[in-house]
This record gives structure tokens, sequence and C-alpha cells, in this order.
């Protein structure tokens, strides 16, 4: 049966996302050796979204969220992590991005919704 899921961000700045993941956003990983970091994650949800073909079918989505996007911004932008937008409402949360190594930006939100999982 399914344990569990496995993502991964592909970066032409590999060493450097790894270090920001457990740096700035403060993730818990191991070494699977020469600096190899997997990040433990502690809990995660699969949405199914349509598509009109923007993006693509068949294009991952990789996100974090939070309980509080406010404090949680805040305290990640006094660790030095940089926003790339301010908060705003998308109905099925409060969303916002932040810049990493490797020149894009992933998205945190605080869910609308209760998740299955708490």
């Amino acid at each position: 049966m399914i344990k569990g899921m496995h993502a991964m961000f592909y970066t032409t700045q590999a060493a450097e996302l790894r270090a920001f993941f457990r740096d700035k956003l403060g993730l818990r990983c191991f070494d699977t050796g020469g600096g190899w970091l997997i990040f433990d994650m502690p809990a995660a949800e699969l949405g199914m979204h349509p598509t009109d073909g923007n993006p693509p079918s068949g294009q991952p989505d990789v996100s974090f969220y939070c309980d509080d996007v406010v404090a949680t911004r805040a305290e990640l932008e006094g660790r030095g992590v940089e926003f790339t937008d301010d908060i705003h409402d998308e109905g099925y949360g409060l969303v916002t991005h932040f810049a990493v190594p490797g020149g894009f930006a992933v998205k945190l939100y605080q869910p609308a919704y209760a998740s299955g999982g708490e």
C-alpha cells in the first residue's frame, strides 16, 4: 500500500536550494550521502485540479501551507526569506509566494478549508 509521497524541485542551484530549505525554512532533513539532503515533511495533501491547458495537463505544483500565513511570513522574513507578492485571498486560502535559489518562487498559503489530516 502507498506509504507516503516524494516530491522534487528541479533546480540549477541544488546545493543552495537544499541549504535554503534547511537553514531559512528550518525543515528537518537527512543526508543520504555526498550532501544529498532529503527533507522529512510533516504532512501532505494531494489535490486534483481541472485545467484548460494552462498550466498543461500533468503539470505538478508543490506548495506549503500553515495555520497563520501572516505570522509565518513574518518569521520567514526574519530569517531572510524574500517574498515576491503580497498576501491575497484566492478563495481556497490566503496565498503568497517566496523566492528560492534557482530563480523560481514557491507558494505559501493558509487554507480556508479544514484539512482531513488534522
